[in-house]
């Protein structure tokens, strides 16, 4: 007879305190989300506060105080879903952590905001309804309360379901939704919109574009050259020269032109001759950071860290320059029409550059970490020298942009530059010669074994770099933004014309 196998023991307490585990990690995450939306409704309160204090002894206290909080929490959702764009990239190469990464471009984007906000958030204010259409200000201050409670509305829903949609786009639907609810289709100026609609159009690809063509620039004479490290020599200089110089000019038109008059081509000229400068300063810092240093891309990615910092600050402070607008243009043109009955050209008071810079930053570090890991890591692989391309060549196409006062949208510009890497890389990875005979090379084998490419091909003919389906959610996100946007601000501003006039 069989000896009777030993009854084992249910492991009962192992599974109370696997339970109990399960139950502090989720009070855990329950008090972190009451602690984020408590400092979030912590923060309205006191703009509340403070615009009350500034407004003391104006008969419309109340309106610019409700005004102001309605665009404290657009701001707050512009930095959530936007702002993500800025660190993204820098953020998934692992050039910097999540939390400096959130802390750099909180400060930089109050500067942009502060230092530049003001010339772009008058084509907000002003450049979307046609001049005289809508008289009556308490029509035009109705009307700019249900844009901007309508696209923080739609911008924060967006966040919830991790779309990076435009932040550009939902405020200019709503402006024309609320113009249209007002006035009808003629209050809306359609010449603007086409401009700005196909401004959209073409930032998406000429962010791909610039990345794919400064990728494709380092790879042939950095990363596949025999002497990596003597390339990066010569050439990482020259790639931050180019955004030190673009940086400089930027400031010098949208900070020193608040003081005095500079002109396009003074501006350009500036950022020539400091972009010059810097070249020539950084070659002997990169000379002695490459020194011993192992010829390996590994290496590589240590020499792009520090520029890619440097590009992150760069596009944070350009990204609050230009859409700071997205939340002040309204509340502008609200105080305005409140104060001096004025429907037209309105001033962006500083306040409220303030309030959108500390809310576009307070909104990023509550709320940006989701979308940063999903620009930075989900649609396709980056390094330091990808990222390093996608923040360039985002910073240079907004700050273009910034210089003309066109209200582009940074994300569509943002999230095309790291789709163009991955697309870029696919094509390269198929058709480059000189990876091929480099990779050949290392490999040991003849350069006449094989047929040029053929292997090449085999080998990645159905590898893909970009994730379809991001690729396809993100572009259908981009092409309802405007239409629901201007829809919900349609029966925003009838709710409020209803109660309110």
């Amino acid at each position: 007879m069989p000896a009777n196998r030993p009854r084992l023991a249910k492991p009962t307490l192992d599974k109370d305190l696997e339970k109990i585990s399960h139950i502090e990690e989720a009070s855990r995450y329950l008090g972190r989300g009451v602690a984020i939306h408590g400092a979030a409704l912590l923060f309205l309160i006191l703009i509340a506060v403070f615009v009350g204090s500034v407004a003391t002894g104006r008969a419309d206290v109340v309106l610019v105080v409700c005004a102001a909080a309605i665009a404290a929490y657009m701001a707050m959702n512009i930095g959530a879903n936007d702002v993500t764009n800025n660190i993204g990239a820098a953020v998934g190469a692992r050039a910097m952590t999540m939390a400096f990464g959130l802390a750099l471009a909180a400060v930089f984007e109050i500067a942009g905001a502060v230092i530049g906000g003001g010339h772009v958030a008058d084509t907000i204010a002003n450049g979307i309804m046609r001049e005289g259409v809508i008289t009556g200000p308490d029509v035009m201050i109705w009307a700019m309360m249900a844009a901007l409670l309508s696209a923080a509305i739609f911008i924060n829903l967006a966040t919830w379901l991790g779309w990076p949609i435009s932040t550009t786009h939902s405020i200019v639907g709503s402006v024309m939704g609320s113009g249209i609810a007002a006035a009808g289709l003629s209050a809306v100026d359609w010449g603007t919109v086409g401009r700005i609609t196909a401004s959209w159009m073409v930032s998406p690809l000429l962010g791909a574009v610039f990345a794919a063509g400064f990728l494709y620039f380092i790879k042939e004479t950095i990363i596949y050259r025999t002497d990596k490290i003597a390339g990066a020599k010569r050439w990482v200089p020259v790639l931050i020269g180019i955004m030190t110089g673009a940086f400089s000019g930027y400031l010098s038109l949208v900070g020193l032109g608040q003081l005095i008059e500079v002109s396009t081509l003074t501006a350009t000229i500036i950022a020539g001759v400091t972009g010059v400068i810097s070249w020539r300063l950084l070659v002997p810092i990169i000379a002695r950071q490459a020194e011993g240093l192992e010829n390996r891309n590994q290496s590589l990615r240590k020499l792009f860290r520090i520029p890619l910092v440097f590009a992150a600050a760069l596009m944070s402070f350009a990204h609050g320059a230009n859409d700071v607008s997205n939340a002040i243009g309204p509340l502008a043109a609200i105080v305005s029409a409140s104060q001096h009955g004025a429907i037209g050209h309105v001033q962006v008071p500083t306040w409220a550059l303030v309030i959108g810079g500390l809310g576009i930053s307070l909104g990023l570090l509550l709320y940006g970490p989701k979308l940063v890991k999903l620009v930075g890591s989900e649609i396709t692989k980056l390094n330091p020298m990808r990222a390093y391309c996608v923040s360039l060549s985002t910073a240079m196409t907004v700050i273009t942009a910034s210089w003309v006062g066109l209200p582009v949208s940074s994300t569509h510009i943002a999230v095309g530059a790291v789709f163009g890497v991955g697309f870029f890389r696919e094509w390269y990875t198929r058709h480059s010669r000189r990876r091929f005979e480099y990779v050949r090379v290392r490999a040991g084998e003849e350069l006449d074994t094989v047929e040029p490419f053929e292997r090449n091909d085999y080998e990645f003919r159905h590898r893909y770099l970009v994730r379809r389906s991001h690729f396809l959610s993100i572009i259908a996100a981009w092409m309802i933004t405007l239409p629901c946007a201007a829809a919900l601000s349609v029966v925003m501003s009838l709710i409020m014309f209803a109660i309110f006039l």
